[in-house]
């Protein structure tokens, strides 16, 4: 059950927009195993001059930063696994590989509020945290 927020520096068209958001989804459930309906991305188009990002960038428009809040308990192997599948997957984008972070945040179960207020830890999932 990953939330991710994708921030982006240019405009895509609305076709763009929904293929990235489904390219890193595809990238979660490739590396992470989740559930093909398991999905909650969201993308922020920032104008450039509200999202600062790293100098000396080729095409500064195209950089791009994600957030993956997930829960505790991936493998190393699993998490090296995501962050390949998702610079391969905004390649066709022209989003550059060195254009792009990912920020992948472990959140323990019990932090997490789903099902009308359970603690996640208190919920059985139907899928496996442990890949």
């Amino acid at each position: 059950m990953p939330s991710v927020l994708i921030e982006v520096r240019r405009q895509y068209t609305q076709e763009q927009e929904i293929a990235l958001v489904e390219a890193i989804h595809m990238a979660l459930r490739e590396a992470f195993q989740i559930l093909p309906g398991d999905k909650n991305v969201r993308l922020i188009v920032h104008q450039p001059h509200r999202f600062a990002c790293p100098p000396a960038r080729e095409k500064p428009d195209f950089y791009t930063h994600i957030s993956i809040d997930a829960f505790a308990g991936r493998s190393l192997d699993a998490k090296r696994n995501l962050y390949k599948a998702v610079v391969s997957n905004l390649e066709p984008f022209g989003i550059p590989k060195d254009h792009v972070k990912i920020l992948r945040r472990e959140i323990a179960k019990e932090n997490w509020g789903i099902r009308g207020g359970q603690a996640e830890c208190d919920v059985e999932r139907g899928f496996k945290v442990e890949v």
